[in-house]
């Protein structure tokens, strides 16, 4: 199977090159190796077209360049690009994110081997760092836990390592579902579930603690099946948004029964927290 290697010259680079691998990742692209100068994307030959790139919302950010150019290429070996640019993720000192290939270096209180496939979800994107550092100030033990939009399910380990009860982990893309159950097996997790789907998976469930880690429109579309799931007094973390999309998101919470109580951010990227 041949691939369309498209590759991105971004300046300046951040946070240009964390939105726009999300943004790619939305439109089918599969896998993304970090640059210096910006990202190299990787999508099937057979799906791509050069008006995928055509409404990039990382184009229309304010002074920002954006060049790009494109090959195909033939099937290459993933893992050995993945080793050549993932690097462990250390947050606040007291969690590693590191892939197999890694060798630990310094004493954590939570080492998580994923096999990095994809960027988005392993650590590198801000929104992942933002979900981690509030992960670590909460109290997991004997919490039911629903990681929506999962990925790596990098979050639903982190839960479990912290005492969660039980969590589900649901992404609606085929690579992350099956990405999720080799990280399971590899980080022995043995009271997470993963599922591939979206919202409409949810139904009877009652959930302590969300985490929705997904993109603005998702989100707003989405939250009113959230809260239902989110038992009264629950909290639940989003993340995948920047400043200004707060408001809305604030308003659309409050509509459904939901309180702010604390926004972080990084990189533009945003962090709410919110109690039903």
């Amino acid at each position: 199977m041949n691939y369309q290697e498209v590759t991105f010259i971004l300046d300046p680079l951040l946070p240009a090159r964390e939105v726009l691998v999300a943004e790619l990742a939305e439109l089918g692209f599969e896998s993304f190796v970090e640059t210096d100068e910006g990202v190299k994307a990787y999508i099937v030959s057979s799906d791509w077209n050069e008006g995928l790139l055509a409404e990039l919302m990382t184009s229309q950010m304010e002074d920002q360049k954006i060049e790009w150019n494109s090959s195909e290429i033939e099937a290459i070996n993933w893992n050995a690009e993945w080793e050549k640019s993932f690097d462990p993720i250390i947050v606040d000192s007291k969690c590693l994110i590191r892939a197999p290939f890694h060798e630990v270096e310094g004493s954590f209180e939570y080492v998580i081997n994923i096999e990095p496939k994809m960027s988005f979800g392993t650590g590198h994107h801000s929104t992942t760092h933002l979900m981690i550092g509030e992960m670590m100030n909460m109290d997991w033990k004997g919490k039911h836990v629903l990681d929506m939009g999962a990925g790596t399910a990098v979050l639903a380990i982190l839960a479990e390592m912290m005492g969660a009860e039980s969590s589900d982990a649901i992404d609606i893309d085929e690579w992350a579902y099956l990405n999720s159950i080799e990280n399971l097996e590899r980080n022995n997790c043995s009271r997470i579930k993963s599922y591939q789907g979206g919202a409409e998976l949810l139904t009877d469930q009652v959930y302590d603690t969300i985490l929705a880690n997904i993109n603005r429109n998702i989100l707003l579309r989405d939250m009113k099946e959230y809260v239902k799931v989110l038992k009264t007094g629950g909290e639940i973390l989003f993340s995948g948004f920047y400043v200004q999309d707060i408001p809305e998101l604030e308003r659309v919470g409050g509509e459904l029964g939901l309180k702010l109580v604390l926004q972080r951010e990084r990189n533009e990227w945003c962090l709410l927290k919110m109690i039903k």
